[in-house]
């Protein structure tokens, strides 16, 4: 590793410091050779904790584990033997089947190792198939997961699941799927695990693995249900709508997100309803009219951005007349950036330098639209039954992965040991 102040990469720094290096850097390129002398998955052995009791190994395993930097800072749980081979029950695949390399570290994660992670992240063996699934797609190339893992911005990964899998598990769709929730917590385990395997597999440790200056919803991240029963008539969920999937589909939907804005959208009760539907809309438009450069990440094949409404607004957006199509293209119609604005914030220099042609050939357009296609903005149905807010997303992410989410053979016996160790998940979900 060749190191140096960061002042040369200021507008305006001084290069020399790196071309005094130079010779480090060939000697870098030239010497380096892998230290691997073979292709397969390490095994390491198990850890031994000793203590007198399970109370006290738990807390040395905690502190061991904060020492080695295997911890996100909350307590863990310890997976054990035991509760990993529990965990496994969720999947049919083989334990050592290989999901994907992690950057940028580089770590290997298979399915044990997946499953080590939800362990330690307090979830359950009925979690695992949506946390496989995610893992999956996120760590699908066309995702370019090793740009953002270790990216200065304030990345992190959503899932949207669809599909009767969401309340099997307990994944919240409604009030607070973004927070906590002790009647809902299969989201937050699943994306702990996400975390953990960012960071212990992909080596995303702060200011060195992942340069993140702010970092964001980086200990559970964002994995949420899709309220398809208050989707209005005629919608889709999101999964039928990004893949085609046919509805009822267990399925997961990725994208990535690099920050989060709740916007008002009710008006104060003098408005008449279509007032108020097409002022809010507005609104939204206006945050997504923001010049950001992120935006050049997904122009042509990706995403800007993922827009939540409740089924209240959903309904009371579709008894107006409104439709999914129909919002996506006023919204992206009415967040296009003009010309001048869009040289005025240096916002054009970054169009230029994307890695992308159509994106690159986008700087002439004026006004310039957020995305090649309305269609990419994804708009999802979710949230409590209430009518005041919308929550937008806003992406970093060049594409948006996902699919079919496989269950173990042994999946109905799953769901009744949850019933039973967690009492029925009906609509009232009470644990």
């Amino acid at each position: 590793m060749v190191t140096f102040p960061i002042d040369p990469f200021l507008v305006g720094g001084d290069i020399a410091p790196v071309g005094k290096k130079f010779e480090h850097f060939v000697a870098g390129l030239t010497s380096w050779r892998a230290r691997a002398d073979s292709t397969g998955v390490w095994q390491p052995p198990k850890l031994q904790i000793e203590a007198n009791g399970f109370e006290a190994a738990l807390d040395k395993m905690n502190r061991q584990f904060l020492a080695s930097m295997w911890g996100d800072g909350l307590p863990l749980n310890a997976a054990t033997e035991d509760r990993v081979d529990w965990i496994l029950k969720g999947t049919d695949l083989p334990r050592d089947y290989v999901v994907g390399k992690v950057m940028p570290r580089g770590g290997i994660a298979t399915v044990e190792t997946i499953a080590v992670a939800l362990a330690m992240a307090g979830g359950r063996p009925e979690y695992l198939p949506v946390l496989v699934a995610a893992m999956g797609a996120i760590l699908d190339p066309k995702m370019d997961h090793d740009k953002w893992q270790a990216t200065s911005g304030s990345t992190f990964p959503v899932v949207i699941v669809n599909g009767p899998i969401a309340k099997q598990i307990r994944l919240n769709s409604g009030f607070g799927l973004l927070g906590p929730d002790p009647r809902h917590p299969a989201g937050a385990s699943i994306g702990r695990a996400i975390r953990l395997l960012q960071q212990n597999a992909g080596g995303a440790l702060p200011g060195i693995g992942t340069m993140a200056m702010f970092g964001g919803m980086r200990y559970t991240n964002a994995v949420f249900a899709e309220d398809e029963d208050g989707l209005p008539e005629g919608w889709v969920p999101v999964c039928m709508d990004r893949f085609g999937l046919p509805l009822g589909t267990n399925a997961v939907t990725v994208y990535v997100a690099t920050g989060a804005s709740n916007i008002m959208r009710r008006g104060v009760g003098k408005e008449q309803p279509d007032e108020e539907g097409l002022q809010s809309l507005h609104r939204v438009a206006r945050y997504l009219r923001s010049p950001s450069p992120h935006y050049t990440h997904g122009w042509a094949h990706g995403t800007p951005g993922g827009l939540l409404m409740s089924g209240v607004v959903a309904r009371q957006l579709a008894g107006l007349g409104w439709t999914q199509e129909t919002i996506k293209a006023f919204l992206w119609e009415n967040s296009k950036i003009a010309a001048a604005e869009v040289r005025e914030v240096g916002l054009k220099q970054w169009i230029q330098q994307a890695d992308d042609d159509e994106t690159i050939a986008s700087a002439g357009m004026d006004p310039w639209p957020i995305s090649r296609t309305p269609g990419q903005i994804i708009l999802g149905v979710a949230g409590g039954h209430h009518p005041t807010h919308n929550f937008w997303m806003q992406a970093w992410s060049p594409n948006i992965a996902g699919g079919e989410v496989e269950l173990p053979a042994g999946w109905d016996a799953l769901i009744a040991a949850a019933d039973e160790d967690l009492g029925s998940c009906g609509d009232a979900c009470t644990i």
